[in-house]
């Protein structure tokens, strides 16, 4: 089987967590090769995600390099074989990869916390608020490009729903509250669709208000993915260019520790419902 010309992120990440375990061994990877009886070139397509590889390999690698974190073995080996068809496989081609990696990191996630200063976390989103986001994008999306992201943010949403339900955290500053976005009616409709999703179990809202002042961080949007272990955690940025994923142990750290701070500084749950109630009575 040729190597896959555009691995998905998961792949990608998979490839990447096993050039970490062979650097960590101190094989180059002729030698890497040589143990596991291939070429070198098929050591190097695996690390990019370019090769699928099976869930006995996996182990078999991990043996050869001497590591002894089951946990993380395991969790590798349920990363192995051929792309999985998920329903965001429907919207390749229509939608830019990192938008369907980011559909496809939620699927497989633990939990998932996210923060956001000036926006409402995609997946909790109205369809009215998103389409009038979708309608201001630059350069403008044409109609049916809007249709494909609307079909793709209502599918997303669905992660929010799955059984067994996927803990979630949503830190959201009071400025992105108030933000009426299409206008009064779309805006308190956005803000009680907020207060009755923060009465599911699975899910905490928490608001940061003005009167705490400055905040860690630069306002960027941020979620961060749980995996099934802390290695396969990964961080999705939201830029100007598009979405950067992140998932060196340095800045794994260093964006745990903006969104911890930014907890703190949140008022509890009850008492963000409560603001969040309040201003879409006034909008």
């Amino acid at each position: 089987m040729p190597p896959s010309k555009t691995p998905t992120l998961r792949q990608q990440r998979l490839g990447a967590e096993l050039r970490k375990l062979r650097e960590r061994a101190g094989l180059s990877t002729i030698e890497a090769a040589a143990l596991l009886g291939v070429n070198q070139s098929r050591i190097s397509n695996i690390e990019a995600g370019r090769y699928a590889v099976s869930a006995d390999r996996v182990r078999a690698i991990a043996r050869n390099y001497a590591c002894s974190d089951q946990a993380l073995i395991e969790a590798l080996t349920r990363m192995t074989g051929r792309r999985a068809r998920g329903w965001w496989e429907d919207h390749r081609g229509q939608l830019p990869h990192a938008t369907l990696d980011l559909a496809e990191l939620e699927h497989h996630a633990t939990a998932l916390r996210v923060a956001q200063a000036l926006h409402i976390p995609g997946l909790l989103q109205t369809t009215q608020h998103a389409r009038a986001l979708f309608g201001d994008a630059v350069p403008p999306l044409l109609p049916h490009e809007v249709e494909h992201r609307m079909s793709y943010r209502i599918k997303r949403q669905a992660v929010l729903y799955r059984d067994p339900p996927l803990p979630y955290t949503a830190l959201i500053h009071e400025a992105a509250l108030r933000m009426q976005v299409s206008g009064p009616a779309v805006a308190a409709e956005q803000l009680a669709h907020l207060a009755e999703m923060s009465e599911h179990g699975n899910i905490t809202i928490l608001v940061v208000p003005f009167g705490r002042g400055a905040f860690p961080g630069s306002g960027q949007g941020i979620d961060y993915t749980y995996g099934p272990v802390p290695q396969l955690d990964t961080v999705q940025l939201d830029t100007e260019h598009g979405s950067e994923f992140i998932d060196a142990a340095a800045q794994l750290e260093r964006y745990t520790t903006v969104l911890d701070r930014l907890e703190k500084l949140a008022l509890p749950a009850v008492e963000s419902r409560e603001l969040m109630c309040s201003i879409a009575h006034k909008a």
